[in-house]
């Protein structure tokens, strides 16, 4: 029950009981509170103005006048406040505040009072009894403080009114602010109709997640783990196919990876929740995902850092900051961990090694990095085992901060150039790829959302290539591309890392299209299988296409897959003591890889040196060749 109470004659403020629960995040992280809801005393300078005073919003590496990291007001005294319309009656009941985002300032408020309004002129300031309230707020710039009202208020404004802050700084905020809508005064919201398990999952209710899925699709899934985290804690997958634990032959493999920034939780919820949707939507009969089941071997990871998690798990949502737990447990980033391989290539490029001495593909990894001494995760080396076990074709790995996919390559080719076009034969086709998925996604492409935080991604398509963003040497995408067959892409999924658990129904819906489109990609270019004379799969036969310096190989049993968008192209195949051959094979436009199948045959000199090592038998050499080398050396001796 709740009472209400006349504070002043213009303006009524109800009163929730000690019990109601805690309210979920507005969404000023989130950007469901557009700029205009925000408003502010006094600005600083336009890039401190009330709509970049977000939580977790980052600036610029060079701060300037549009993206910088907090409101700041602009002048520091008693008198300034940070303003949210609602635009609607809504329960506030608690406010988070952070300190500026900057490597170069300090600044943080160190507490407040808090103001409520119905007509945003009469305003009523929270009390304890009869004194006003005063919330403790930041001892530092980074770490999110929540303070929690004694009682929740309903209103349609609400101010933060910074009272202290750091001595050797200036009034900076970065603010979320917790409040349940009315019922009754809405707006439209998403809503989704699929039933799921919205919700958070720890490590143990993850596993008992996928082992539901498994029980109820016990045909078409199959849990299995790729090795353990530092702290000991299982990588689980799942497996999604109509024969579970079998590569069939013709038939591509595709994996979706999440976490490897354990505090980056959005992603491991959504392949959560793609698990349930293609379990449910399969038993359902729905002939796409039955499709897409039957004809692609599909893997799901969704916690490739366990440990990273569960730090930031254990804090919360809107509590663990921008990076706590980001890193494994011996404070390695995962994600950027691999061997950079670009280097190797480049300078075999550069001296011309290519193809005599090196393969532009199937980059071998460094022996330094194999060494037990060299700064690899566990997490790591699971992965590259993982990656080099199974013939993926296609990945996508789910990263949070940002709406943007992004491709390779990661790393600038310039040395000492930290943002730079540096693209992979591949573009074209990655270029697709990436496309595929912005372009279906609710949000990336639309180009009146406002930037998470310093980037207009929208305007580029909402994709960009790595090494243009920001350059990463050893990236997971990277070394996919240069060391398997599998063409990687990183999915930065929402501009909130650990989005609340009430916005999991919406981020599920932002999501789901583009998690579908972009695996049924696996299935665009060409696939076949390389067979001897006698009808038997070549593994390791190269794959070339005419005009792109990139190959790939086959696997165990001869079969491949070449992603490529619509066109003709003239193919080769070829294996080592094997006759090459070419043909041309024409993509369609169509969903549906174009068989392109070789037969090639042995070489007579890898046919003899076959015969040869069956028999145990060397070389013939000439008999007479050793005499005359001799008489030869003898006559320039003068003997």
């Amino acid at each position: 029950m709740w009472g209400l109470h006349i504070i002043r004659q213009e303006i009524f403020i109800s009163h929730y009981v000690l019990t109601t629960l805690e309210c979920p995040p507005m969404g000023l992280e989130t950007l469901k509170i557009d700029d205009f809801q925000l408003h502010a005393s006094t600005t600083k300078r336009y890039g401190l103005g009330a709509h970049r005073g977000r939580l977790n919003i980052q600036a610029g590496l060079y701060e300037d006048d549009l993206y910088d990291g907090a409101w700041c007001a602009g002048r520091d005294d008693p008198l300034q406040w940070f303003e949210v319309d609602a635009r609607r009656l809504t329960k506030f009941t608690g406010v988070i505040t952070q300190g500026r985002s900057s490597l170069w300032s300090s600044d943080w408020v160190t507490s407040y009072k808090v103001m409520v309004s119905n007509d945003s002129h009469t305003w009523v300031t929270l009390k304890n009894g009869t004194e006003d309230l005063i919330f403790r707020a930041n001892r530092e710039k980074e770490i999110p403080v929540r303070n929690i009202f004694p009682a929740p208020v309903v209103a349609r404004y609400i101010r933060v009114n910074p009272r202290s802050w750091f001595n050797s700084g200036s009034i900076c905020m970065r603010v979320e602010i917790l409040g349940c809508p009315m019922p009754g005064d809405g707006r439209n919201e998403v809503i989704t109709t699929d039933d799921l398990d919205f919700r958070h999952h720890g490590y143990k209710e993850m596993r008992q997640l996928m082992k539901v899925v498994n029980e109820m699709c016990p045909n078409i899934t199959r849990i299995y783990n790729i090795g353990k985290s530092h702290s000991g804690l299982k990588l689980y997958a799942i497996e999604i196919s109509d024969n579970p634990g079998e590569h069939e032959v013709g038939e591509p493999e595709f994996r979706y990876t999440a976490g490897s920034h354990g505090n980056e939780v959005l992603g491991r919820e959504l392949l959560l929740l793609l698990m349930q949707f293609m379990c449910l939507e399969y038993l359902s009969g729905n002939q796409r995902i039955r499709h897409l089941v039957e004809e692609t071997r599909i893997h799901l990871l969704p916690s490739v850092n366990p440990d990273g998690y569960e730090k930031a798990f254990e804090v919360g949502s809107e509590l663990s900051g921008w990076s706590l737990g980001r890193w494994s447990n011996d404070g390695i980033d995962i994600h950027h961990n691999f061997p950079d391989l670009n280097s190797i290539l480049w300078e075999a490029e550069a001296k011309k090694w290519i193809p005599r001495k090196m393969f532009n593909h199937h980059v071998p990894i460094p022996e330094w990095y194999q060494s037990k001494n060299a700064s690899v995760a566990v997490e790591t080396r699971a992965l590259i085992a993982w990656m080099e076990k199974m013939p993926f074709a296609l990945g996508g790995n789910l990263q949070g901060g940002e709406l943007v996919v992004t491709f390779p390559y990661d790393k600038t080719r310039s040395q000492g150039v930290t943002r730079e076009q540096t693209p992979t034969p591949d573009d074209h086709v990655f270029r697709w790829l990436a496309f595929s998925y912005a372009s279906t996604h609710r949000l990336m492409t639309d180009a009146n959302r406002r930037v998470c935080h310093t980037e207009d991604f929208a305007k580029e398509d909402g994709t960009i290539n790595g090494a243009s963003w920001h350059t990463a040497a050893g990236s997971m995408n990277d070394f996919s591309y240069l060391h398997t067959n599998c063409f990687e892409l990183s999915m930065y999924v929402g501009c909130d890392k650990f989005p609340h658990e009430s916005e999991l129904p919406e981020e599920w819906e932002n999501n789901r299209e583009s998690l579908l489109v972009f695996m049924e990609q696996v299935h665009r270019g060409i696939k076949g299988v390389v067979r001897d004379l006698q009808g038997r799969g070549i593994p390791n036969a190269i794959i070339s296409v005419e005009g792109i310096s990139h190959d790939i190989r086959t696997a165990a049993d001869g079969d491949y897959w070449r992603l490529l968008n619509p066109g003709e192209y003239r193919i080769t195949a070829r294996a080592e003591g094997y006759s090459l051959s070419s043909k041309k094979c024409e993509v369609g436009y169509e969903m549906g890889a174009t068989r392109c199948d070789f037969t090639i045959g042995r070489t007579n000199l890898s046919r003899i040196k076959e015969i040869m090592e069956k028999f145990n038998k060397q070389p013939i050499r000439l008999p007479i060749r050793q005499p005359q080398a001799r008489r030869s050396r003898e006559r320039r001796l003068g003997t």
